[in-house]
C-alpha cells in the first residue's frame, strides 16, 4: 500500500510533466470530481479525467504553484496559486486515494469570486474543445 507521501509525489510528477496518460492511470474507475463551478459531483474515470486534464490546460502555466501541503493517511490538501489574465487565483485541491494509490475523490475550491467566474468560463471553453477533439466512441 503506497503512502500518502508516495501518492503525492506521483501527483507532483504528473503536474510537472502534464502526462495525461499518467493522470488516467492514477484515477480509480469510480473516481469522483467536485468542481467549484459545477453543482453536481462528476463520477467515473472518463469524466474526471476530462475535468482534470482541462484544468491542467487552463491552470497549468509556469506561474502555477503549490504553496502548502497537509497530509493524512490517505488524503492530502494542497493549496495553490496562479495568476491568469491579471487575476490572482487561490485555491485548494483535496485528493483522496484508495489503498492501491488510485485517486478516488478530487475536490477543488477556488477564491476569490472573480477567479471562480473566470475559471468557469475558461473551463467551459476547454471542456467543449476537448469534447469536440475527442474521437467518436463506436456504438
Amino acid at each position: 500500500m503506497p503512502t500518502s507521501a508516495e501518492n503525492l509525489a506521483r501527483w507532483h510528477a504528473y503536474v510537472q510533466r502534464h502526462d495525461h496518460a499518467e493522470l488516467r492511470a492514477m484515477l480509480h474507475p469510480d473516481a469522483v470530481f467536485e468542481s467549484p463551478v459545477v453543482h453536481t459531483p462528476q463520477r467515473g474515470r472518463e469524466i474526471v479525467h476530462k475535468y482534470l486534464a482541462s484544468a491542467d490546460k487552463v491552470l497549468g502555466s509556469s506561474s502555477f504553484t503549490y504553496t502548502g501541503e497537509w497530509l493524512n493517511e490517505r488524503s492530502a490538501i494542497l493549496e495553490f496559486e496562479n495568476t491568469i489574465n491579471g487575476i490572482k487565483i487561490n485555491g485548494i485541491d483535496m485528493i483522496t486515494w484508495d489503498e492501491h494509490g488510485q485517486i478516488v475523490h478530487f475536490k477543488v475550491m477556488v477564491r476569490p469570486l472573480k477567479a471562480v467566474n473566470m475559471l468557469h468560463q475558461m473551463m467551459g471553453e476547454m471542456l467543449q474543445t476537448m469534447t469536440a477533439a475527442a474521437p467518436a466512441t463506436p456504438a
